[in-house]
């Protein structure tokens, strides 16, 4: 483990810990619809391009943002294991995720009313390189599984405000 990476950690949670605005953070994502089913992405200072599959109408030139989904949690745990193993102090020599998701596009495409357009399963399967002891190991999948965010944004709904507005011309 990296003494670097422990120190941020302990410096970050300290600060959280005694100034608690400096632990609340808004993140944003400004996107705009290209051709087709093509669209730019600006994150902070990344750019990022999201399309569909050819085969449904898309140029395929960039993920899904469905797969964005699958990513997002699977590089959420192996950042959230590599933060917790770091800070309890337990060896973690890799991490690695692979997600799946299952989706009937018939909700997308509003043929089925019965569907729903979004996953109706998600699996995960996480790989950890260790030598740790099998109790630290739970302790530690406990600690990620209860602290991991786009896990708990998936499994717990999250208050949403949509808002649209029409600009003519």
């Amino acid at each position: 483990m990296s003494d670097t990476l422990a120190s941020a950690i302990a410096r970050s949670a300290e600060g959280f810990r005694a100034d608690s605005a400096r632990a609340r953070a808004t993140f944003q994502s400004d996107s705009t619809l290209q051709a087709g089913f093509h669209s730019e992405v600006k994150l902070r200072e990344h750019a990022l391009t999201v399309d569909e599959p050819k085969g449904i109408g898309g140029s395929d030139r960039g993920p899904t943002p469905v797969e964005l989904v699958l990513a997002a949690l699977g590089t959420c745990q192996e950042i959230t294991y590599r933060a917790f193993a770091t800070a309890m102090g337990i060896a973690l020599d890799g991490v690695s995720a692979k997600v799946e998701g299952d989706i009937d596009f018939r909700g997308f495409f509003a043929i089925d009313p019965t569907v729903r357009p979004g996953f109706g399963a998600i699996r995960v399967n996480i790989t950890l390189r260790s030598k740790a002891s099998a109790s630290e190991i739970a302790r530690l999948i406990e600690a990620v599984n209860s602290h991991c965010p786009v896990l708990d944004m998936l499994s717990t709904p999250v208050p949403t405000t949509l808002h649209t507005t029409v600009v003519s011309g």
